[in-house]
């Protein structure tokens, strides 16, 4: 099951189990645009909207509370 986490890693924006703005991997919409340049920095792919779970679904697999923000910064994926 896909960990919804709380939170933008780059901004700490909150990201609610249905926020229409959260992308996979766990980023806001704006920070994706504006900041990451549409390239992830935990793997350097592109992004997807988070699906949103159903709340059935969310009182069985509830979203995570740990929250995870990027220490060194957040910017686009450096090349190896």
């Amino acid at each position: 099951m896909l960990e919804l986490r709380p939170n933008c890693e780059c901004c700490d924006k909150n990201l609610p189990p249905a926020a229409t703005d959260a992308l996979i991997c766990t980023f806001c919409a704006d920070c994706v645009e504006h900041v990451l340049k549409g390239v992830c920095p935990n793997c350097g792919g592109n992004f997807s909207a988070r699906p949103i779970r159903p709340a059935a679904k969310l009182e069985k697999y509830p979203a995570s509370t740990r929250r995870v923000l990027k220490a060194e910064g957040c910017g686009p994926r450096k090349a190896a």
